[in-house]
């Protein structure tokens, strides 16, 4: 286990982006993404990284990519840092087992979110509407429970604070509003990302399922590269993506999971009213975080080591 990377700094680089994970870079004619260390939980940055967490998700996001490239292309050019060009092989250690060179897209403004089972702000909203997204459910359902369909329920995209779940006919008029498309344009996109996220979550599911993992839900981002949909930014890891041991999922109680869930938790715990700035994580949880990672990774790809 090597130091934990927070934020990354290389001279002479246009940092395009400090996200709450990434740090993206504009290369010109393609982008550099690197995943760090920091943890986000409620939107907001925590202060303590989780060593190894940027390369599990890069080596998640790379393995999906190419699990589900008949489906859908991906904006992935390499990982492999000696091959990227544009001089960023000075950069190898900094760079190797959590970076991509990536191809632009122009990124739709919508969370492309497919639920499996009820949990989380589909659940909060279950509760006080019987719906989630407008999308009407059975009475009586629990926390955790199977979903009788997967079902696409987009979220549009918050730059501060939370994304919030919309509607599909409002997603519509999103991207009306903010791509410049004709109504019947949008409808038609919006169409093709509903049946992609629920296709590739459902080939994910299966998948996860035979390794022991239940993808209780996960989200998606897609841009459009030459008049293409491709899927962009990272694919079905434990930031974007509720994992659930299978031998333990019991629906009306907390799961167990392999994702920050378990951070979640601990914050809650502490009273922390959710406004930045975070509290400080102690080892324990660190370690534990960090464990659970791992092992979402190592069940997943079927990998014992990272893909560095």
């Amino acid at each position: 286990m090597g130091a934990p990377v927070f934020e990354t700094q290389l001279p002479g680089y246009n940092l395009k982006a400090r996200g709450k994970v990434r740090d993206v870079y504009d290369l010109g004619d393609h982008l550099l993404i690197v995943s760090t260390d920091r943890l986000s939980a409620f939107d907001a940055v925590l202060p303590t990284p989780i060593p190894d967490k940027g390369k599990v998700l890069n080596g998640l996001s790379k393995f999906w990519f190419g699990f589900l490239k008949e489906q859908i292309p991906n904006h992935l050019v390499t990982t492999d840092v000696s091959k990227m060009g544009h001089g960023l092989e000075r950069h190898a250690e900094a760079l190797r087992g959590r970076s991509m060179l990536c191809h632009k897209a122009e990124v739709f403004p919508i969370e492309c979110v497919a639920r499996g089972y009820l949990m989380g702000s589909g659940w909060k909203e279950y509760q006080e509407t019987g719906a989630v997204c407008g999308i009407a459910l059975p009475r009586g359902m629990k926390s955790g429970d199977k979903l009788p369909e997967v079902i696409y329920t987009p979220a549009t995209k918050a730059k501060t604070g939370h994304d919030e779940n919309v509607t599909f006919d409002l997603a519509v008029a999103r991207l009306v509003e903010l791509m410049a498309v004709p109504l019947e344009k949008a409808r038609e996109y919006m169409t093709r990302l509903k049946n992609l996220t629920i296709g590739m979550y459902q080939a994910a599911y299966e998948h996860a399922l035979s390794r022991g993992i239940i993808i209780a839900d996960t989200k998606f981002e897609f841009g459009l590269k030459d008049g293409q949909i491709i899927v962009v930014d990272e694919v079905l890891t434990p930031d974007s993506s509720r994992f659930w041991p299978k031998d333990a999922w019991t629906p009306g109680k907390t799961q167990l999971s392999f994702d920050k869930q378990f951070v979640r938790d601990y914050l809650e715990a502490t009273g922390w009213n959710k406004e930045p700035p975070a509290p400080a994580l102690p080892e324990k949880v660190v370690t534990k975080t960090r464990e659970k990672y791992l092992e979402a990774y190592r069940l997943i790809t079927g990998k014992d080591d990272l893909d560095v």
